[in-house]
């Protein structure tokens, strides 16, 4: 076998291949010694079928095999003598178009090498931790939309209107043509207006009645309704008002945290202390992962695979065009051409992903199998009822696979570079993370 190098400019790489005929030959006749002692063929005995009827039945079959090991083996080899790593996978076509058992294997290769990435220390970055902590207020806030979200209905006064936001009960006949439907009708249904639990222009039509009124709601179902005999149909539902009841948000009391599985409100002040807490760190650890990435982007420079960065450029600009058109949700859209932005966006990303991955790699640091059965778990969480389909659907899909674990391995890789990079914590409060974080969001967009 021989290994010509035919391209060395930058990051591209390009090589010829050539396989004997005779190491073919070899290679087939080895193959098909190996798998004599288990053919079976009419005629003969198990093991016995003659290697020259052999080569006749599997032959063309066996080549291809051989072929295909003999040019594996040979890149193998190459990327562990040169230390290469190809940046995408290797382009492989044989040069020799007509060939014919007998011809030499003529192949060529071409790839982009990923580039040698310069180290860093770690030791002299400098950065910022914020640290929030919750205050009354914040605490309080909470306690407010936890009461809200725990609200009762009181009775309104005698004779009052109901009003948007309001619970209604109601005993009610809906007609179609003037027939009763099935399912059209409910006794006590208590009805909370706004809520848009029932078909659009329903509980519009109920804002604004008293108790002991009789209401008349005239809708149409909708064109796509689920019950196929009623799709697009007028209908009309009469309503009887038995009760008004007005919104009332719970008090803030023991009885409320007792609701939140909590002891006592002391109790749940501290849990929603520590809640808060947790939200607060989350997004100053996103300030801080930002700023690291911006500084680690002004440190290193390195020449970066054209073909990784024109994969991504397309990614960015199909993705920001898919989001000013959402209307569009399949790819059947005009070609999208990318910007000198979505470049310089695609440099950045190429190049901080490089960085991570060889600081990754270089720490021996990995997503452990726990981890990523804890990240499918998290997100089948999603499915309600169809956990264990999304769990074997993503055992089975390698891209699926390799999609969850990246950003796992991102943020391992960012808490080992925090660990050894210098540090500052930094209190400051809660309106000024939100500006921090407002500005990443900026910066994004």
């Amino acid at each position: 076998m021989k290994v010509t190098e035919t391209l060395n400019e930058g990051l591209k790489r390009g090589y010829n291949i050539v396989v004997t005929a005779a190491e073919m030959e070899e290679k087939v006749n080895e193959k098909l010694l190996e798998a004599q002692p288990e053919v079976e063929m009419k005629g003969f005995r198990k093991g016995k079928v003659p290697m020259a009827l052999l080569k006749k039945q599997f032959g063309d079959k066996v080549m291809g095999e051989a072929m295909q090991e003999s040019i594996d083996g040979a890149m193998s080899k190459h990327f562990e003598e040169t230390g290469d790593r190809p940046a995408m996978q290797p382009e492989i076509k044989m040069t020799n178009e007509n060939w014919k058992p007998g011809d030499d294997v003529d192949v060529s290769v071409s790839y982009e090498t990923l580039p040698e990435i310069p180290e860093v220390d770690l030791k002299k970055i400098k950065l910022e931790k914020l640290v929030v902590k919750a205050e009354d207020k914040d605490i309080d806030e909470a306690l407010a939309n936890l009461a809200e979200n725990a609200q009762n209905f009181e009775d309104r006064k005698k004779g009052s209107k109901s009003k948007d936001g309001d619970q209604v009960t109601i005993d009610f006949l809906g007609k179609v043509d003037g027939e009763a439907f099935e399912g059209g009708a409910a006794e006590d249904y208590p009805l909370v207006l706004g809520s848009n639990s029932f078909i659009p222009g329903f509980e519009e039509q109920l804002v604004g009645a008293k108790v002991d009124e009789d209401v008349e709601v005239k809708v149409d179902f909708p064109a796509e309704y689920q019950a196929e005999h009623l799709a697009g149909k007028a209908a009309v539902f009469e309503c009887k008002i038995k009760a008004v009841k007005e919104p009332k948000a719970a008090e803030v009391n023991d009885e409320l945290a007792k609701q939140f599985g909590a002891e006592d409100l002391a109790a749940l002040k501290v849990q929603i202390a520590e809640r808060l807490e947790a939200e607060f760190s989350g997004a100053a650890r996103a300030v801080q992962k930002r700023k690291l990435l911006d500084e680690l982007d002004t440190l290193v420079k390195f020449e970066l695979p054209p073909s990784l960065v024109e994969a991504e450029a397309g990614q960015i600009a199909h993705q920001l065009w898919h989001e000013e058109n959402p209307d569009v949700e399949g790819h059947d859209h005009p070609e999208i051409e990318t910007t000198d932005e979505h470049k310089s966006l695609a440099e950045r990303r190429v190049r901080l992903g490089l960085l991570l991955a060889e600081m990754g790699r270089k720490n021996e640091i990995e997503v452990t199998d726990a981890e990523m059965t804890q990240a499918i778990m998290n997100q089948a969480r999603q499915y309600p009822g169809q956990e264990r389909q999304f769990f074997e659907f993503v055992q089975q899909n390698q891209q699926m696979q390799q999609q969850m674990r990246a950003p796992i391995f991102e943020d391992k890789v960012v808490d080992y570079v925090f660990e050894l990079a210098d540090v500052t914590e930094k209190s400051i409060k809660k309106a000024d993370l939100e500006k921090a974080v407002e500005a990443l969001e900026d910066e994004a967009s």
